[in-house]
């Protein structure tokens, strides 16, 4: 890090804590905005939660316009459809309403409204000029940090690829985390979007361009989720869990967004596009094999991290505390549920070539310790199937 400058992104106004939903409607009216388009998905479109939120920004003075379409794993025909919806009812602005899926996608259609063009033509990092139409995003997850970060990722269905576009003009506005939104979330979603949220805390921390800053950020992440993650998939109700979990992901997103990720990410990616895999199960699956081989470059760090997790590694060499870093996260991943590896899923190793080659030009891939080789890239992927 020495002589290196270094950036800090993130929204200037993030609302934490129980109720904090009910400002959305003001806030929105205080930018000056007409009528907004809420970006949601279909199952809480059909729980009637979008609805509840459009009635309280109508309250406020703010029209709206719903867009209940937002799929996992956001497609560019996603956005060209939201596009549409959005200059069909004359809006100004969005309303994200969700987790990643529902924050991708709003993004993405609204860095092309105020840029024009397709989706496809922003991949990359900072390629747009022109920062995006006003845009809320309202948290029910606790995993992805998409509500307040400026990354977008949106799957190229020509391609089977998910496109990184990481650019400072698709981060949100105001981002909004309220935990008992968050109440309902299965225990499944639950242990992936949590798992999620370790994996961008572990990324930040070992990254090329981890600061002071992202450290701070990224440890606190890494104390608070192996301590409340698994209380909030045992009961959904517990809001204390909730809602410290709310805290983590965003900690850990406000860490990735100016530190950036690695090769979980990069990888992950691939298997969201080829297979449209959820995100945070791909992340939580391949975490403990790229942790592996990024050991000989950040060998401290991984130690470190065994105490953030809360090991004592007291007496012990920094390689030893960091296999039980690697440990504990498995240990995690399996109390939690999650698959142990990509075959179970319906993953093929004849996939493996095309999806390690595409891995090597994902955006997140910039910022890992380790600089591997393809057939580095390939083993890691045969590692986790």
């Amino acid at each position: 890090m020495a002589n290196k400058q270094s950036a800090f992104h993130m929204p200037s106004v993030n609302l934490f804590g129980s109720g904090s939903v009910n400002e959305a409607g003001t806030r929105l009216k205080g930018l000056g905005v007409k009528k907004t388009l809420l970006v949601t998905d279909e199952g809480l479109h059909q729980l009637g939660l979008a609805d509840k939120i459009a009635t309280m920004i109508r309250e406020a003075g703010v029209d709206v316009a719903i867009y209940p379409k937002a799929e996992p794993n956001p497609t560019d025909k996603n956005v060209e459809d939201g596009l549409k919806a959005f200059k069909a009812e004359s809006c100004d602005s969005i309303v994200t309403l969700g987790g990643g899926s529902s924050h991708d996608a709003g993004k993405a259609i609204a860095l092309v409204a105020a840029n024009g063009g397709k989706i496809h033509d922003y991949e990359g990092v900072d390629v747009s000029e022109n920062p995006m139409v006003p845009l809320v995003a309202i948290n029910t997850t606790a995993g992805t940090g998409s509500e307040l970060t400026k990354f977008t990722i949106i799957t190229d269905t020509a391609r089977k690829v998910k496109m990184a576009i990481v650019d400072k003009h698709v981060t949100p506005t105001l981002s909004i985390n309220d935990p008992d939104l968050m109440v309902g979330m299965p225990a499944g979603l639950t242990a992936a979007t949590g798992l999620d949220a370790l994996t961008h805390a572990i990324e930040a921390y070992v990254s090329t361009d981890a600061t002071p800053i992202t450290d701070a950020l990224a440890i606190q992440a890494m104390r608070i989720i192996p301590k409340y993650l698994p209380r909030a998939v045992a009961n959904g109700q517990d809001l204390e869990a909730r809602e410290q979990m709310a805290y983590a992901q965003s900690l850990a997103g406000m860490a990735f967004n100016n530190a950036g990720l690695g090769y979980v990410h990069a990888i992950a990616h691939q298997f969201g596009g080829f297979y449209n895999f959820p995100h945070g199960v791909c992340n939580a699956i391949l975490l403990p094999h790229v942790c592996r081989f990024n050991l000989i470059a950040r060998e401290e760090r991984f130690a470190d991290i065994a105490s953030f997790l809360g090991e004592n590694v007291e007496g012990l060499s920094d390689y030893d505390a960091a296999q039980i870093a690697i440990d504990t996260i498995v240990r995690l991943g399996q109390d939690l549920g999650i698959p142990s590896g990509f075959k179970e899923m319906g993953a093929k190793e004849e996939d493996i070539p095309t999806l390690a080659k595409n891995a090597m030009k994902d955006a997140t891939a910039l910022t890992n310790p380790r600089r591997p080789k393809l057939e580095e890239v390939e083993e890691i992927i045969k590692n986790a199937m």
